[in-house]
Order: C-alpha cells, then sequence, then structure tokens
C-alpha cells in the first residue's frame, strides 16, 4: 500500500511516496506542483521499505557522497515520452548540466526529427521524483538557472553539493 513520509533535508521539508517495492514520488513540501497527480491528504502516513530506502539514499547525498540508485525502484505515473525524457536526465553525471536544448535534441534523436522542445520542458517541469531524477541538471540555453519547481535557490544549492563532490 502507497504511504507517504516526511525527510527533513538541509533544504526543506521533503514528502517521499512509496510503498515496500517502489518509489512513486519525492518533493519538497513547498514546491510548485506538489504532489503531482496524487492527492496527498487522502493518503495515509507512514513507513514503507522504499522509503525507508530513499531516505538512507537522501542523507548519504546530503552528506556529499554519490549513492547509487540500484536499490531503489522508480515509479512515476507519467506518460511513456515523459520516462524517455527522465532516462535521459539519469544520465546527466554528478556536478554536470544538460541545456533543455541538448536535453531536447537526445530525445528527438531517439523519437523523430520532430521539434520537442517545449514538450521536453513540460516533462522536465513535471517531475515527480526531485533529486533522483535529477531535473536540478538542467539548464537554460545560455547556461542560466531556469525553471526548477523546487525554487532556484535549491536547484543551485543541489548542483554546488554536486560540483563539489566532483572537484574532491
Amino acid at each position: 500500500m502507497m504511504k507517504k513520509i516526511f525527510y527533513n533535508s538541509p533544504l526543506g521539508k521533503m514528502t517521499i511516496l512509496a510503498d515496500d517495492k517502489v518509489l512513486y514520488g519525492l518533493w519538497f513540501n513547498d514546491q510548485k506542483h506538489f504532489g503531482g497527480r496524487y492527492d496527498l491528504n487522502k493518503i495515509a502516513y507512514g513507513p514503507s521499505k522504499m522509503a525507508d530506502k530513499t531516505i538512507n539514499w537522501l542523507d548519504h547525498y546530503f552528506n556529499g557522497q554519490k549513492p547509487s540508485l540500484t536499490d531503489i525502484v522508480l515509479a512515476p505515473q507519467v506518460t511513456e515520452f515523459q520516462k524517455r525524457v527522465y532516462q535521459n536526465l539519469q544520465n546527466v553525471p554528478y556536478g554536470q548540466t544538460i541545456t533543455y536544448k541538448e536535453l531536447s535534441d537526445a530525445i528527438q534523436n531517439e523519437q523523430s526529427k520532430k521539434n520537442l522542445s517545449r514538450a521536453v520542458g513540460n516533462a522536465v517541469g513535471r517531475n515527480q521524483i526531485f533529486i533522483l531524477i535529477p531535473r536540478h541538471r538542467v539548464m537554460g540555453s545560455n547556461g542560466a538557472l531556469t525553471g526548477y519547481a523546487g525554487g532556484l535557490d535549491r536547484k543551485e544549492a543541489l548542483l554546488n553539493l554536486e560540483r563539489a563532490l566532483t572537484h574532491e
């Protein structure tokens, strides 16, 4: 059964939505699109095995380590197109960034020659699993910090944390 649990990150309180087998969502509690497609008010509070694994991952991440996602099964309730976008996002290494255009070009090469920039931007903006699906690594075409529902201050903090890890 799907349950929610709270996590106090250095960047603010977060909500984890999971059951014993998969992670459905991870949000900052004060962000845009909080809860995504889920009505979190109707979901019971309580622990789950996957939430415990997610908390462990987040603890390591915020302590400047580079945790592996091998034990965490991500299951955002999204379209096949959004899954492709998120898979490409997960290929962006720690401490590095990609522009919306570069991400769009990667998806276009997989799908068609059709311009998918707007659809890619929308998919990135609707990501339901913050940090683990690293939307904070997506930058504007000119390298500027843009478009982070958790707030640009958090985006910058996450990037700085990862860059410090890669420069050690």
